[in-house]
């Protein structure tokens, strides 16, 4: 069964998030889109990568009235000291989220059974808390978030036009499409 257009289930977890620990639930997400980053743990290899990139481009999830969450199975505690020692993750200004328990790895369908470890998994959350884009991949390759923040945008478009679609490649901007019958078969 596909996440697609189902709500984040209930859940209260720590994070870490600017010096302090704060609490997150599907609550607290509400009232604006939000971008949750699974990874498979702290103090790995390519997630420091991730973190890097996302933290260089927080601005403009920012901008576009998006949260970014980072989740690992690690606490809150872990994180702490992740974001102390790491130059790369040391840059985050968003929620570094812990999943000790893995509710929330098994919940959005990124659960490694036999590793305790979560596959790394992309998720856009709408306002209204409902799921609209998800990627779940292996661990051992990296994304490109702002690739996500192109998605971010065009899952608000079409929030916000509805009957439009963003065709392949779209950017903020660009054209969209009003599906008809009469495009069929004249793209």
């Amino acid at each position: 069964m596909s996440l697609i257009n189902t709500q984040v289930p209930e859940f209260k977890t720590q994070a870490f998030h600017n010096g302090k620990f704060v609490e997150v639930s599907n609550e607290s997400m509400k009232g604006k889109w939000s971008v949750v980053i699974f990874m498979p743990a702290a103090f790995t290899f390519n997630c420091p990568t991730e973190v890097e990139d996302a933290a260089q481009n927080y601005a403009e999830f920012q901008k576009a009235n998006a949260e970014v969450y980072i989740v690992t199975t690690d606490t809150h505690f872990s994180h702490k000291v992740w974001h102390e020692t790491s130059p790369a993750v040391g840059q985050a200004k968003f929620p570094l989220v812990g999943d000790p328990t893995h509710k929330l790895t098994r919940a959005f369908g990124v659960h490694i059974e036999e590793e305790g470890l979560a596959l790394r998994g992309t998720f856009i959350i709408n306002p209204e808390g409902s799921i609209k884009t998800l990627e779940i991949h292996d661990n051992a390759i990296a994304r490109d978030v702002k690739e996500t923040l192109r998605k971010l945008k065009a899952a608000q478009f079409v929030a916000a036009n509805p009957g439009q679609v963003c065709p392949a490649k779209w950017n903020e901007g660009a054209k969209t499409l009003t599906p008809s019958l009469d495009l069929v078969g004249k793209i």
